[in-house]
């Protein structure tokens, strides 16, 4: 099983981690599709493999986190830990015999160590290693499905309400005048904006000064 996560990142939107099962010969054949880690495709070309992955896949599963939780996480310092406890989940639901993680730490041993605590089970195999997603196809599969869910999300919520909001992340300018529409009143769900960002923060100042108490009743 490889495990990915996309949208760790974002100041708006969810993450969405996921969990894809592969026997070799499907794996084998998803390779020389093209499947690869999703950050090297285009968005037409992942819409393209997602459906191609699911139907070669012996199981998946998606998990969804929300800006609040991960807001939680970031206030104290632990997403990594929050990171950990989803993929655990995906685990214990799938059962594989062996896993394949990217890491969202430097130190893999210690991600690894995490995850099998929150785990609490020592007959599972665990690989944690970063980028992942550039060595395994179960693991480059997983991003595929992870990013396509994410943007799917994404669109769905900039056509709801009327508010286009680019990828979501920091260094969109997209994402960066959405965020100043809905610092100024723009009609828009609150529980989907990452308040613990730096980016609220620094462009709050720009706009109202620091207080968040408005937007967070």
């Amino acid at each position: 099983m490889g495990i990915d996560e996309a949208g760790r990142g974002p100041v708006i939107g969810p993450m969405v981690v996921a969990a894809v099962i592969l026997k070799r010969r499907e794996a084998k054949r998803l390779k020389e599709m093209g499947v690869t880690d999703s950050k090297l495709l285009s968005a037409e070309r992942r819409e393209e493999l997602f459906p191609m992955i699911i139907e070669s896949a012996e199981s998946y599963l998606i998990k969804v986190i929300e800006p609040k939780r991960i807001d939680e996480a970031v206030s104290k310092n632990m997403l990594n830990l929050l990171e950990a406890e989803v993929m655990s989940e995906l685990i214990r639901e799938l059962r594989p015999a062996r896993v394949i993680v990217d890491s969202p730490m430097r130190n893999c041993r210690k991600f690894s160590d995490v995850l099998r605590e929150f785990l609490g089970d020592s007959s599972v195999k665990i690989i944690a290693e970063n980028k992942a997603d550039s060595k395994y196809i179960q693991v480059a599969s997983a991003s595929i499905i992870a990013k396509v869910e994410r943007d799917r999300r994404i669109r769905e919520l900039s056509e709801l309400t009327g508010v286009e909001i680019g990828s979501g992340y920091p260094g969109d300018p997209k994402t960066r005048e959405a965020i100043r529409m809905i610092l100024k009143g723009a009609e828009f769900p609150r529980d989907q904006v990452r308040w613990k960002w730096a980016t609220i923060n620094r462009l709050l100042e720009e706009i109202r000064g620091n207080d968040l108490t408005e937007f967070l009743d």
